[in-house]
């Protein structure tokens, strides 16, 4: 397993003994079962990972390349992330593997449905919470929680975050990845001082999206994003909402002049706008670069090329390991995934509360709690940084580890 091999590696800087080794490899549970819809069988997981700081806690995702392994990094990767973001919950995910897209809207629910069935009697409000992962959505949590209430014969609006609004889901859920890495960077930029902020983003999905818009309002220059056919380069910035209104109508990011025209049929061809590929986009001489798309981009190959001098990773895993002592040494600051995109997983942890409570906070309430409870997070960390020579994102991973060991030791684990 992937985990292993890292921990390896973090357990020699953090000079763990053997049975902290032992403990942090292992898992507390392992949960498989096959589900079958109209006849066809699928594996299903659902991997408990550490619960000392409290229930486990991780998303259920539907990938026709779901492995109880994968299952179990992420649940591994989840348990550091809650720690690090300096929440009380533990790590735990789930899978099925299943193509959603092959399944019609009620095969769907009744995959859905079949999940909780299997293992409602090891989940609960203060035991393991899912939420949305890769391909599932807030209806698919919204029928998980019917499920799980149906089966215990209670109301129980906390068994599940990432819910429909209406069905007990929380504000800025939707936009809290991308708020959250914002957040993170301009407590940074607190710390360190740069004279523009131009910022150059890969991936223009929710998150890739929604960060450029709140950075373009925020006064930073974007001055290129892409998407999975490519991207485009102004340097004088780009506006965020037209260019998303393009994307909308011709299928793809293209190079128009967002100022003119009064109606998005009327924007004309921009002749100071290039069009660039991904691998362009990561080596642009920006301020600040954001993989907001696919895992393992920035690679050794290309990571002494990269001329950035901060990067936030709002993709999960978007730098290699080889790639990360690069960047150190070459003095760029990465905020590593497992903080910068915490907004999710901490507004997921919002949306339990206010069920617990019985409550609903308003988008103010929210996203000031969500302000608050990252930029903690983040000085905290910070904090240790400066300590010692070494990345933000080793320094992260020893810290989460340690919280983790901390929380075993006063429960008499260790």
């Amino acid at each position: 397993m992937v985990f292993t091999k890292f921990l390896e590696k973090i357990a020699l800087l953090a000079r763990l003994s053997v049975k902290e080794r032992k403990l942090l490899s292992t898992p507390d549970h392992v949960w498989k079962a096959v589900l079958t819809v109209n006849g066809k069988k699928y594996p299903a997981y659902r991997i408990q990972f550490n619960n000392a700081r409290g229930p486990y806690k991780g998303g259920v995702r539907y990938h026709p390349e779901v492995t109880e392994e994968e299952v179990t990094d992420l649940a591994f990767w989840m348990t550091l992330k809650t720690a690090v973001a300096d929440l009380p919950f533990g790590g735990g995910k789930g899978g099925v593997e299943v193509d959603p897209k092959e399944l019609s809207g009620g095969e769907l629910e009744e995959l859905s449905r079949a999940y909780i069935r299997a293992f409602y009697k090891h989940l609960g409000p203060e035991v393991d919470i899912p939420a949305p992962d890769v391909y599932t959505t807030p209806q698919i949590m919204a029928w998980m929680r019917d499920e799980y209430e149906k089966l215990t014969g209670k109301a129980a609006p906390a068994v599940i975050t990432g819910k429909p609004l209406e069905n007990g889901g929380s504000k800025v859920r939707d936009i809290a990845t991308a708020l959250g890495g914002v957040y993170i960077l301009e407590e940074l930029l607190r710390q360190v001082s740069i004279n523009t902020k131009t910022v150059a983003i890969q991936g223009f999905g929710n998150a890739g999206y929604n960060a450029a818009k709140f950075l373009h309002k925020q006064g930073y220059v974007v001055v290129a994003v892409s998407d999975s056919k490519g991207g485009i380069y102004k340097q004088e910035g780009i506006v965020p909402e037209k260019v998303w209104e393009i994307k909308e109508k011709e299928g793809r990011l293209g190079c128009y002049d967002v100022g003119t025209g009064s109606s998005i049929n009327e924007i004309k061809k921009d002749g100071s706008c290039k069009i660039i590929s991904n691998e362009d986009l990561l080596e642009l001489p920006v301020d600040i670069l954001i993989p907001a798309a696919l895992g393992g981009v920035i690679t050794k190959e290309n990571a002494g090329n990269v001329k950035a001098k901060i990067i936030l990773e709002l993709a999960n895993g978007p730098t290699t390991a080889e790639a990360d002592e690069i960047l150190h040494k070459k003095g760029i600051l990465v905020i590593p995934d497992i903080l910068a995109n915490s907004g999710g997983v901490t507004v997921s942890y919002f949306e339990w509360v206010q069920n617990l409570r019985h409550e609903s906070w308003d988008e103010k309430t929210v996203q000031e709690k969500l302000q608050k409870k990252i930029t903690d997070a983040f000085r905290l960390l910070w904090k240790e940084f400066k300590k010692k020579d070494q990345s933000l994102r080793t320094t992260a991973y020893i810290f989460a580890i340690r919280k983790i060991l901390e929380a075993e030791k006063n429960r008499g684990r260790i």
